[in-house]
């Protein structure tokens, strides 16, 4: 997997996950500081790698979300990042977010070790995006190749829409 962080390659810790791969469990932290955990989550879900809420393209990416998940039924969505609960939850408020649960993963690590988005050189997640279906298995994955660019929000929804 080749990512770059302003045209600088990166090293991503642990093997890139595939389609059609389940899903492995892991824990995050949710914005009041108690503990999240993957396997208590149903249905289809689609999980947001993103660097830091803090940046202009994350945030962004985050608020379309947002709006996304407005209009798809049954769906949840987790945006989930190395930024401390304490941040996450002024953002939240901020962009009057209900829609996009938005997650810690700065004490685990357990979302990076699942996903293989921890980035060594920055501290940071990658951006990707993996949606799953009911039975915990990955329908798409989508490493953006240069980490200030977004992702493919056309191919995510279709992915969601074709579930």
């Amino acid at each position: 997997m080749n990512i770059t962080f302003q045209g600088n390659p990166v090293t991503i810790k642990h093997e890139a996950v595939k389609e059609n791969e389940t899903l492995k469990p892991f824990t995050a932290i949710r914005n009041d500081m108690s503990e999240w955990r993957s396997e208590d989550s149903t249905g289809t879900r689609i999980f947001l790698s993103v660097p830091s809420l803090d940046t202009g393209v994350c945030s962004m990416e985050v608020a379309k979300f947002i709006n996304y998940a407005k209009e798809l039924k049954d769906v949840t969505v987790c945006a989930i990042s190395m930024d401390l609960p304490f941040a996450l939850e002024r953002w939240c408020q901020a962009k009057n977010n209900e829609n996009v649960i938005t997650l810690s993963d700065y004490k685990l690590h357990s979302f990076a070790a699942a996903t293989a988005t921890y980035v060594e050189e920055l501290g940071l997640l990658t951006r990707a995006v993996f949606v799953v279906d009911k039975d915990n298995i990955l329908r798409y994955v989508e490493y953006v190749r240069e980490i200030t660019d977004e992702p493919d929000y056309e191919a995510v929804l279709s992915c969601v829409k074709g579930i």
